[in-house]
């Protein structure tokens, strides 16, 4: 699916933005969620969650599992729920080293800099200490079929707002979701489950 979703260029892309679950959030996977959209396109979109760590899954045990050799100080790698679609597939998020030109697995998010790799030769440099910092580890995405997400946001399903390097890779996630209201000017004592329409 990943490389299916084009980017077109239109006001109403939501590649690079996050999505904020409101409170009325029927699918428990996101509730209070925050989304990063990696793609989004005329086919759908893609998303990783940003603020669900998994309990109990480290990055070296994934590293040993994986056959990775990792040097004595592996960097603490965040390991994050991305979404409930290929959930034993993993998304590392991370920056571009510079100007970076494309490589194979690696898809550009935006125009920010921000980027997602899927291949293993990423997760080799990590654990040997050349990997990009900073860096997030994420097992499964989000998917939308085509109009679905937009759909979803109409309905008042999410909010959007810009990504900033906190709700990305900052390690606060139980205050991710209140802290990407409040960049919107939202207090969320003030939201209520049921949105209403004048």
């Amino acid at each position: 699916m990943i490389d299916r979703i084009a980017s077109p260029s239109s006001a109403d892309n939501l590649t690079g933005k996050i999505l904020i679950a409101m409170p009325g959030m029927a699918d428990p996977r996101f509730a209070q969620a925050v989304v990063l959209v990696c793609a989004h396109g005329e086919e759908g979109a893609l998303g990783i969650v940003l603020n669900k760590p998994l309990p109990g899954i480290a990055f070296s045990e994934l590293l040993d599992q994986l056959g990775i050799e990792a040097r004595s100080a592996t960097p603490p790698v965040p390991v994050h729920f991305g979404g409930p679609v290929e959930p034993g597939r993993g998304f590392v998020l991370h920056r571009l080293a510079g100007q970076a030109g494309e490589e194979e697995g690696v898809m550009r998010i935006g125009e920010d800099g921000l980027a997602m790799t899927t291949t293993r030769n990423i997760l080799e440099d990590i654990a040997q200490g050349r990997g990009p910092e900073p860096a997030v580890l994420s097992l499964g995405y989000a998917g939308w079929d085509a109009g679905q997400l937009e759909g979803e946001v109409l309905a008042n399903g999410w909010l959007t707002a810009d990504a900033g390097d906190e709700l990305v890779f900052g390690r606060d996630n139980a205050r991710k979701w209140q802290a990407a209201l409040k960049s919107l000017g939202v207090d969320p004592v003030m939201l209520s489950a049921a949105a209403g329409h004048a």
